[in-house]
């Protein structure tokens, strides 16, 4: 098996930089374009063999260094008892807003209510063996509740963040709540068969410094310090989240997703140099012409030499409108530097 990506994140010696891509499963792929023209989004991840299909198809075509389950972060909320629903962005029935809502989430058994996750995890593994390795992933307790309480997206944020300010106690509740059930949720994953998980804490860059260390950090913690035990790399993504990188520092992550806004030797810095970094490529880059691609791809990998295990990815999620011809670009650079 390709093993870079796992030789990466243990600080082990690889002959080149392992590469995936954060969201290489999906819309600019036109084969992944051919299945949603029959299937609705949900369907494809909640059928089993649906989602390995999309999950091995940047495996296929492209030289990619590990798999990447294709889910949604939301799935947990849907363990918890919530409908939710794609239009096109995520829509949940019956948002959190009240102490007495927060009382209502009963006692969770993920394994029973998604089983479906579990299964494509096992197919897949099943498919890739000898291949590449699978990485799992689950929002951040701070990042499910913020869709919990907002009931999706959110531009403003303005039913979290008064929560948070206004009734403190209730959001460390729910808090704790989410995070039992993102814990059991990756630890499944792993018994499963995913051999890397990468915790989402998308939303976690709206907070402040102050407030990071009270709802955000100490929950992601609690979720990465219970999976210790399990083996598997542990990486943490925050986007939009450089001014919380010395606290991010302490999260107990193995392996630290940097976006493109510091480059990564200065964030290795910020982090107090005992990481491996994952990163950092602005997606934007690959609507470029190919020698912009190279450069810029050029650029991080300098940035990250000397540094214990660069996994190169983007600062987040590639593109729908992405050339297919600009992801085999990308690869070709990282895996056959020339500068």
């Amino acid at each position: 098996m390709n093993d870079r990506f796992l030789r990466a994140c243990r600080r082990q010696p690889v002959d080149r930089t392992p590469l995936w891509i954060m969201r290489q499963a999906g819309r600019y792929l036109p084969e992944y374009r051919a299945l949603r023209e029959r299937h609705g989004f949900s369907t494809l991840y909640r059928e089993p063999e649906l989602a390995t299909q999309v999950t091995l198809q940047p495996i296929d075509r492209f030289d990619l260094d590990a798999a990447i389950l294709f889910s949604d972060i939301l799935v947990p909320a849907e363990a918890m008892g919530f409908r939710v629903e794609f239009n096109p962005g995520p829509v949940l029935d019956a948002p959190v807003r009240t102490a007495a809502d927060v009382d209502r989430l009963g006692h969770v058994d993920v394994e029973a209510s998604v089983p479906f996750v579990f299964e494509a995890i096992r197919l897949l593994r099943r498919q890739l063996e000898g291949r590449v390795p699978l990485i799992g992933f689950g929002a951040a307790p701070f990042t499910l509740a913020v869709y919990l309480v907002e009931g999706g997206g959110s531009r403003r944020f303005d039913r979290i963040k008064p929560l948070l300010f206004g009734e403190p106690e209730t959001a460390h509740r729910l808090l704790a709540r989410v995070t039992e059930v993102t814990t059991s949720y990756l630890t499944a994953q792993i018994r499963a068969g995913a051999q890397a998980v990468q915790l989402f804490d998308s939303w976690s860059g709206i907070l402040g410094r102050v407030e990071y260390r009270e709802f955000a950090l100490p929950y992601a913690r609690k979720v990465l310090e219970h999976l210790v035990g399990l083996g598997v790399p542990r990486i943490y993504f925050a986007l939009d989240a450089a001014h919380l990188l010395p606290e991010i520092a302490n999260c107990g992550a193995d392996v630290i997703g940097v976006d493109w806004r510091l480059p990564l030797d200065e964030a290795f810095d910020r982090l107090g140099r005992r990481h491996v970094l994952q990163g950092n490529l602005d997606p934007c880059v690959l609507l470029a012409p190919p020698d912009r691609i190279r450069e810029h791809a050029g650029q991080v990998l300098r940035a990250a030499r000397g540094l214990p295990g660069h996994v190169f990815n983007l600062g987040h999620g590639v593109f729908p409108n992405t050339p297919i011809e600009s992801i085999e670009t990308l690869i070709d650079a990282v895996h056959s530097p020339r500068h």
